[in-house]
């Protein structure tokens, strides 16, 4: 893991187990913004299953903290059955009381440093097809539709792709 990476009052540094309840309610205030009709009850223990990312041993959680309030944060590791140069963004999330302040940007480019440390050559990524803000969030730092995925009929999500720069 690379050190912590701090920005003025940004620190963006590996999550801990015990934010697990922190992380998993930035999440729902995330999602719950492009379902046009209400977050749908997935029966998913969203703080267990944010707990076991960043307990994993084969995966990473990154947090954005400022001024001791987690604002963003990303999971990502290897993609099951996938290529051992690709990894997979499974999260990234802003709080939308924290949108357009540069906090997106930032974790993006301390993933790609991350990526490019652990020797990655590509990413990947699944985002909701109602969530524009991110599909045009992930077009600016460089995503593009993923050609060894195009999306099926009734899909409800777009497969995108980034190439991590070299040194």
């Amino acid at each position: 893991m690379i050190s912590d990476r701090v920005k003025g009052s940004r620190v963006i540094r590996t999550a801990l187990p015990a934010e697990a309840e922190t992380i998993a309610a930035l999440h729902q205030r995330a999602r719950s913004t492009y379902y046009p009709d209400g977050l749908p009850d997935d029966g998913i223990d969203w703080v267990a299953a944010w707990r076991g990312a960043v307990e994993r041993p084969d995966g990473q959680v990154l947090c954005v903290v400022e001024g001791g309030v987690i604002t963003g944060m990303a999971s990502f590791r290897a993609p099951d059955n996938g290529p051992a140069d690709t990894v997979k963004l499974f999260q990234f999330h802003v709080d939308p009381d924290h949108w357009r302040s540069g906090i997106g940007t930032s974790l993006h480019a301390a993933c790609v440093e991350q990526w490019r440390a652990d020797g990655k050559r590509a990413a990947v990524l699944d985002v909701h097809v109602d969530n524009r803000r991110a599909q045009a969030f992930y077009a600016r730092q460089g995503w593009i539709p993923d050609p060894e995925n195009p999306p099926a009929e009734g899909d409800h999500h777009l497969f995108l792709r980034f190439f991590v720069p070299g040194e």
